[in-house]
Protein backbone atom coordinates (compact mmCIF):
# COMPACT_ATOMS: atom_id res chain seq x y z
CA UNK A 1 0.00 0.00 0.00
CA UNK A 2 1.46 3.26 -0.99
CA UNK A 3 1.24 6.02 2.36
CA UNK A 4 1.19 9.86 1.75
CA UNK A 5 1.14 12.23 3.97
CA UNK A 6 -2.26 12.33 4.53
CA UNK A 7 -2.18 8.50 6.11
CA UNK A 8 1.18 9.54 8.04
CA UNK A 9 -0.48 12.43 9.28
CA UNK A 10 -3.81 10.17 10.60
CA UNK A 11 -1.63 7.43 12.07
CA UNK A 12 0.45 10.33 14.25
CA UNK A 13 -2.76 11.66 14.86
CA UNK A 14 -4.92 9.01 16.55
CA UNK A 15 -1.81 7.74 17.70
CA UNK A 16 -1.28 10.63 20.26
CA UNK A 17 -5.04 10.86 20.59
CA UNK A 18 -6.30 9.97 24.61
CA UNK A 19 -9.82 9.13 23.21
CA UNK A 20 -11.22 7.96 19.78
CA UNK A 21 -10.98 10.70 16.75
CA UNK A 22 -14.06 11.38 15.33
CA UNK A 23 -13.99 11.43 11.56
CA UNK A 24 -15.11 14.54 11.24
CA UNK A 25 -12.40 16.61 13.27
CA UNK A 26 -9.94 14.24 11.76
CA UNK A 27 -11.06 16.06 8.05
CA UNK A 28 -10.92 19.43 9.97
CA UNK A 29 -7.58 18.81 11.13
CA UNK A 30 -6.56 17.89 7.52
CA UNK A 31 -8.35 20.09 5.49
CA UNK A 32 -9.52 16.86 3.67
CA UNK A 33 -13.58 15.88 3.33
CA UNK A 34 -14.79 13.44 5.73
CA UNK A 35 -16.21 10.84 3.21
CA UNK A 36 -12.07 11.22 1.91
CA UNK A 37 -10.56 10.98 5.85
CA UNK A 38 -13.16 7.86 6.36
CA UNK A 39 -12.07 5.93 3.06
CA UNK A 40 -8.30 6.31 4.10
CA UNK A 41 -8.52 5.00 8.10
CA UNK A 42 -10.54 1.84 6.71
CA UNK A 43 -8.13 1.30 4.25
CA UNK A 44 -5.07 1.73 6.88
CA UNK A 45 -7.44 -0.26 9.02
CA UNK A 46 -7.29 -3.11 6.42
CA UNK A 47 -3.39 -3.10 5.42
CA UNK A 48 -2.51 -3.62 9.34
CA UNK A 49 -4.58 -6.35 9.41
CA UNK A 50 -3.43 -7.52 5.87
CA UNK A 51 0.06 -7.74 7.49
CA UNK A 52 -0.12 -9.54 10.15
CA UNK A 53 0.39 -6.22 12.57
CA UNK A 54 0.37 -6.65 16.39
CA UNK A 55 -1.87 -3.54 16.43
CA UNK A 56 -4.74 -2.20 14.43
CA UNK A 57 -6.66 0.59 14.16
CA UNK A 58 -10.29 0.19 14.53
CA UNK A 59 -13.54 2.74 14.99
CA UNK A 60 -15.28 2.72 18.63
CA UNK A 61 -17.16 4.73 20.64
CA UNK A 62 -17.87 6.97 17.40
CA UNK A 63 -14.22 7.43 16.62
CA UNK A 64 -11.07 5.77 15.42
CA UNK A 65 -8.23 4.61 17.74
CA UNK A 66 -5.22 1.85 17.65
CA UNK A 67 -5.55 -1.07 20.09
CA UNK A 68 -3.67 -4.26 20.56
CA UNK A 69 -4.44 -6.92 18.16
CA UNK A 70 -6.88 -9.24 19.95
CA UNK A 71 -4.21 -12.21 19.47
CA UNK A 72 -2.19 -10.69 21.29
CA UNK A 73 -3.73 -11.04 24.48
CA UNK A 74 -2.29 -13.26 26.09
CA UNK A 75 1.34 -11.44 25.98
CA UNK A 76 -0.30 -8.28 26.73
CA UNK A 77 -2.05 -9.76 30.08
CA UNK A 78 1.76 -10.81 30.96
CA UNK A 79 2.74 -7.59 31.11
CA UNK A 80 -0.01 -5.76 32.54
CA UNK A 81 0.63 -7.15 36.36
CA UNK A 82 -2.20 -8.54 38.37
CA UNK A 83 -3.55 -6.43 40.37
CA UNK A 84 -1.77 -3.10 38.75
CA UNK A 85 -5.47 -1.54 37.97
CA UNK A 86 -8.03 -2.35 40.34
CA UNK A 87 -11.08 -4.40 38.85
CA UNK A 88 -14.42 -3.87 38.97
CA UNK A 89 -16.52 -6.03 41.49
CA UNK A 90 -19.45 -8.62 40.63
CA UNK A 91 -22.03 -5.81 42.34
CA UNK A 92 -20.50 -2.98 40.42
CA UNK A 93 -20.83 -5.35 37.14
CA UNK A 94 -24.12 -6.05 37.51
CA UNK A 95 -24.95 -2.38 38.12
CA UNK A 96 -23.05 -1.41 35.12
CA UNK A 97 -25.42 -3.92 32.99
CA UNK A 98 -27.91 -2.61 34.31
CA UNK A 99 -27.91 1.01 33.70
CA UNK A 100 -26.26 -0.08 29.72
CA UNK A 101 -29.63 -1.72 28.98
CA UNK A 102 -32.47 0.42 30.79
CA UNK A 103 -30.53 3.63 30.53
CA UNK A 104 -31.69 6.32 31.23
CA UNK A 105 -32.54 5.12 35.09
CA UNK A 106 -32.14 6.24 38.26
CA UNK A 107 -30.49 4.77 41.17
CA UNK A 108 -33.62 3.94 42.83
CA UNK A 109 -34.50 1.75 39.88
CA UNK A 110 -31.34 0.28 39.68
CA UNK A 111 -32.09 -0.60 43.72
CA UNK A 112 -35.13 -2.21 42.50
CA UNK A 113 -34.01 -4.33 39.59
CA UNK A 114 -30.76 -5.41 41.89
CA UNK A 115 -33.21 -5.66 45.09
CA UNK A 116 -30.06 -3.70 47.04
CA UNK A 117 -28.77 -0.26 47.83
CA UNK A 118 -26.73 1.36 44.90
CA UNK A 119 -25.34 4.29 46.20
CA UNK A 120 -22.22 3.46 46.83
CA UNK A 121 -21.74 1.32 43.63
CA UNK A 122 -23.19 3.67 41.20
CA UNK A 123 -21.01 6.34 42.80
CA UNK A 124 -17.97 4.49 42.00
CA UNK A 125 -19.24 3.79 38.69
CA UNK A 126 -19.49 7.56 38.11
CA UNK A 127 -15.66 8.47 39.42
CA UNK A 128 -14.05 6.09 37.18
CA UNK A 129 -16.00 7.75 34.05
CA UNK A 130 -18.42 4.99 32.99
CA UNK A 131 -21.44 6.03 33.74
CA UNK A 132 -22.62 9.61 34.11
CA UNK A 133 -25.95 12.49 34.71
CA UNK A 134 -27.68 12.25 31.69
CA UNK A 135 -30.92 14.12 32.74
CA UNK A 136 -33.68 14.27 35.03
CA UNK A 137 -36.58 12.18 35.54
CA UNK A 138 -40.07 13.95 34.72
CA UNK A 139 -42.30 12.56 37.43
CA UNK A 140 -42.37 13.14 40.88
CA UNK A 141 -39.53 14.14 42.43
CA UNK A 142 -37.32 14.75 39.19
CA UNK A 143 -34.77 11.67 40.01
CA UNK A 144 -31.87 12.35 38.52
CA UNK A 145 -31.42 9.89 35.32
CA UNK A 146 -27.86 8.10 34.64
CA UNK A 147 -26.51 6.50 31.21
CA UNK A 148 -23.34 4.75 30.32
CA UNK A 149 -20.30 7.18 28.53
CA UNK A 150 -18.13 7.33 25.99
CA UNK A 151 -15.16 5.73 27.78
CA UNK A 152 -17.92 2.30 28.26
CA UNK A 153 -17.77 2.34 24.84
CA UNK A 154 -14.40 2.83 24.13
CA UNK A 155 -13.43 -0.21 26.90
CA UNK A 156 -15.93 -2.50 25.63
CA UNK A 157 -14.51 -2.03 22.04
CA UNK A 158 -18.29 -1.08 20.93
CA UNK A 159 -19.03 2.04 18.22
CA UNK A 160 -22.20 2.39 19.68
CA UNK A 161 -24.41 1.21 22.31
CA UNK A 162 -26.82 -1.04 19.50
CA UNK A 163 -23.79 -3.56 19.40
CA UNK A 164 -24.48 -4.48 22.93
CA UNK A 165 -25.62 -8.42 22.46
CA UNK A 166 -29.41 -8.74 22.94
CA UNK A 167 -30.73 -9.70 26.23
CA UNK A 168 -32.41 -12.99 24.73
CA UNK A 169 -29.41 -14.02 24.44
CA UNK A 170 -28.87 -14.68 28.49
CA UNK A 171 -32.12 -15.52 29.13
CA UNK A 172 -31.63 -19.65 30.13
CA UNK A 173 -33.86 -22.30 28.95
CA UNK A 174 -36.58 -24.06 29.69
CA UNK A 175 -35.00 -27.24 31.25
CA UNK A 176 -32.01 -24.40 33.33
CA UNK A 177 -35.23 -23.23 34.74
CA UNK A 178 -36.72 -26.24 35.56
CA UNK A 179 -33.64 -27.49 36.95
CA UNK A 180 -33.47 -24.54 39.48
CA UNK A 181 -36.68 -24.97 40.43
CA UNK A 182 -35.97 -28.56 41.32
CA UNK A 183 -33.01 -27.41 43.49
CA UNK A 184 -35.08 -25.13 45.28
CA UNK A 185 -37.46 -27.15 45.95
CA UNK A 186 -34.93 -29.62 47.57
CA UNK A 187 -34.41 -32.08 44.89
CA UNK A 188 -38.56 -32.66 44.33
CA UNK A 189 -39.50 -32.99 40.41
CA UNK A 190 -42.48 -30.11 39.57
CA UNK A 191 -44.19 -33.25 38.30
CA UNK A 192 -43.99 -35.27 41.86
CA UNK A 193 -45.64 -31.87 43.37
CA UNK A 194 -48.03 -31.77 40.44
CA UNK A 195 -49.32 -35.63 41.38
CA UNK A 196 -48.30 -34.91 45.36
CA UNK A 197 -45.80 -37.73 45.58
CA UNK A 198 -42.00 -37.29 46.81
CA UNK A 199 -39.33 -38.97 44.51
CA UNK A 200 -38.92 -42.08 47.47
CA UNK A 201 -43.04 -42.74 46.48
CA UNK A 202 -44.01 -41.19 49.52
CA UNK A 203 -46.84 -38.54 49.53
CA UNK A 204 -45.64 -35.32 49.45
CA UNK A 205 -47.58 -31.86 49.85
CA UNK A 206 -49.27 -30.67 46.73
CA UNK A 207 -50.17 -27.52 45.53
CA UNK A 208 -53.29 -27.19 46.89
CA UNK A 209 -52.34 -27.79 50.76
CA UNK A 210 -49.32 -25.35 50.72
CA UNK A 211 -49.83 -22.16 48.28
CA UNK A 212 -47.29 -20.26 49.51
CA UNK A 213 -45.04 -23.24 48.09
CA UNK A 214 -41.79 -24.35 49.38
CA UNK A 215 -40.30 -21.12 49.56
CA UNK A 216 -42.22 -19.59 52.29
CA UNK A 217 -45.45 -17.31 52.71
CA UNK A 218 -44.78 -13.93 50.42
CA UNK A 219 -42.47 -15.23 47.82
CA UNK A 220 -43.32 -15.24 44.24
Amino acid sequence: MVVDEFDRALEAIVLVAEEPMETRLLAQLLELPVVEVDARCRRLAEAYQAEGRGFELVRVAGGWRYQTHPDMAPYVERYVLEGQAAKLSAAALETLAIVAYKQPISRAQVAAIRGVGVDGVMRSLTQRGLVAETGRDAGPGQATLYGTTTLFLERLGLDSLDQLPPLGAFHPGADVVEALETGLRGGIEPRDLRRGTAPDGRDGPDDEADPAGPLGAGDD
